[in-house]
C-alpha cells in the first residue's frame, strides 16, 4: 500500500470529465476550478486514489502523479522533452542503474528527472544549463516532484564543453541547438563503448550532427529516429484511432563511441 498523500507531495486531481489538475499539496491553500473548490487540507493525509467532493458537489479523485503526468502538466520554462521521446532516449542510449550521464541543457528539468530515476542511487547525472533562469526553474520543478533534488542528480550552470572532459560520461545526452560542436571533444574524452545522444527538432540540425559524427570516424551504429504516438479510444465495440496524435516533437540521434575508425567493407575478410 502506498503512503498517504502528505504536505509538499505532488498531487493530480481528476474531475468527472477526466480533466487533470496538478498541484503540490500545501496546508492552508485551496484548489479552485469552475465546479467549486477543495482545500488542500482535505486531501493531505488521505490515500492515493481517494475520492473528494468540491464545494459545489462535484467529485474529484486525488492521485499521486506519474513522472510522465508531472512532466506534461508542470509549469514550464523551456519546452520539455516529451515522455515518448524520453523513453526512447533511455532505451536507445541504454541508460541504467549505476551509470554516469552528462546532460545539456537542463531546460525545464523533464529529462533530468527521467535520467536521475534511471541511473538510481548508485549512478550519477550531471545536468548543465547555460541560462540562469532555466537552471533555477528546473531546480524548483525537480524538487517539486521528488521533494528535493535527488542526491544522484547534480545541476550545474555553465557550458557542457567545460565539463565533458572532467565527467568523462558513460552516456552524453544533449538537448541544445548545436550539439555538433561537442562531437570532436566527445570523441576524444568519452570512454570507448559509451553512447552519444542528441535530441533535435529539425532536419538541418540532424544533418550537421551526423556530419560531425562521421568526420571523427569514432562513432558506429549511428541511428536517427522520430517517435510518434497515437492513442486508441475503446468504448464497447467502438475501437478506433484517435483523431489527434502526438506527432513530431524531435529527432533522436544516437551513436556508440569506438577506439578507432569503423571497419569498412574493404577492410573485412572474405
Amino acid at each position: 500500500m502506498s503512503a498517504p498523500l502528505a504536505a509538499g507531495d505532488p498531487c493530480l486531481l481528476f474531475d468527472s470529465k477526466g480533466r487533470r489538475y496538478l498541484m503540490n499539496l500545501t496546508p492552508g491553500r485551496v484548489f479552485q476550478y469552475h465546479l467549486g473548490s477543495l482545500p488542500h487540507d482535505d486531501i493531505i493525509g488521505t490515500g492515493d486514489g481517494s475520492i473528494h467532493t468540491s464545494s459545489k458537489g462535484s467529485r474529484l479523485t486525488a492521485i499521486r502523479p506519474r513522472l510522465s503526468d508531472y512532466v506534461l502538466k508542470m509549469e514550464r520554462g523551456a519546452q520539455v522533452v516529451y515522455p515518448k521521446d524520453a523513453g526512447w532516449v533511455l532505451v536507445s542510449a541504454d541508460i541504467g542503474p549505476g551509470m554516469t550521464v552528462l546532460e545539456a541543457g537542463t531546460g525545464s528539468g523533464a529529462l533530468a528527472m527521467v535520467l536521475a530515476r534511471a541511473v538510481g542511487p548508485t549512478g550519477r547525472v550531471v545536468s548543465v544549463e547555460r541560462r540562469d533562469d532555466h537552471h533555477a526553474h528546473a531546480s524548483r520543478r525537480i524538487a517539486g516532484f521528488f521533494g528535493e533534488v535527488p542526491p544522484q542528480l547534480e545541476l550545474r550552470q555553465g557550458a557542457v564543453e567545460d565539463v565533458i572532459a572532467e565527467i568523462a560520461p558513460d552516456r552524453l545526452v544533449l538537448d541544445i541547438p548545436e550539439p555538433w560542436h561537442i562531437v570532436p571533444e566527445a570523441a576524444e574524452t568519452m570512454p570507448d563503448g559509451s553512447v552519444y545522444c542528441a535530441y533535435l527538432p529539425t532536419v538541418p540540425q540532424v544533418q550537421e550532427t551526423r556530419r560531425a559524427m562521421a568526420a571523427t570516424k569514432r562513432f558506429i551504429d549511428v541511428v536517427t529516429v522520430e517517435v510518434l504516438v497515437r492513442e486508441w479510444p475503446i468504448e464497447g465495440r467502438s475501437v478506433r484511432p484517435a483523431h489527434r496524435m502526438v506527432g513530431h516533437t524531435g529527432f533522436i540521434t544516437t551513436g556508440r563511441k569506438i577506439a578507432g575508425a569503423p571497419v569498412s567493407a574493404t577492410d573485412q575478410e572474405e
